[in-house]
């Protein structure tokens, strides 16, 4: 009985040794510094997804009543400035509604921008994420609305990859190398 619990001492003491130790492995992190390659990468899946549509689908919806292909990445984009710029205390700056931009080349773009808009947001110091705002007049931490974004957009990849599969096309996520 005593050697099984000094055998299992000694397997537990290196791993509370380990959990003293700052980390940046994935599983250690906390706080903004573990959202942050979880947005990265579902920016560079949503960039990578607005270029493998074909530009004649962005029109595409599967039923009449759900939003089309580009009318999804608008939705985004115009969420990631709202999002963003409230984790930021700043003044939304996107005055276009981009769920109304029809064109390829125009949705890829307003994608692209919308997420350099956020980048900051998701690299601002550990004690600023946690302050305090008001947001869709609740409160909660500039972290909190940041993971709301990529709650947010999360879900919407969810229809992106959808409607790629429907078209014939292999979503980013599914591509491998992530």
């Amino acid at each position: 009985m005593k050697i099984g619990a000094l055998i299992l001492l000694a397997l537990a003491a290196p791993g509370a040794a380990a959990a003293q130790q700052p980390s940046h492995e994935h599983g250690l992190m906390s706080g903004i510094a573990a959202v942050q390659p979880l947005y990265d990468r579902l920016k560079d899946l949503y960039l990578r997804s607005a270029e493998l549509m074909p530009e004649q689908h962005y029109g595409f919806k599967p039923t009449p009543e759900v939003r089309t292909y580009g009318e999804i990445l608008g939705h985004v984009a115009n969420e990631n400035y709202l999002f963003c710029a409230a984790a930021k205390s700043e003044e939304n700056p996107n005055q276009a509604d981009f769920e109304k931009t029809t064109a390829k080349a125009a949705l890829v773009q307003a994608v692209k921008e919308s997420f350099a808009y956020c980048d900051p947001a998701y690299r601002m110091d550990e004690m600023k994420a946690m302050e305090q705002i008001a947001f869709f007049r609740q409160k909660g931490s500039r972290l909190w609305v940041l993971v709301f974004n990529y709650g947010h957009d999360s879900e919407h990849y969810g229809n992106i990859v959808t409607y790629l599969r429907m078209k014939g096309l292999v979503p980013p996520s599914s591509q491998g190398g992530m």
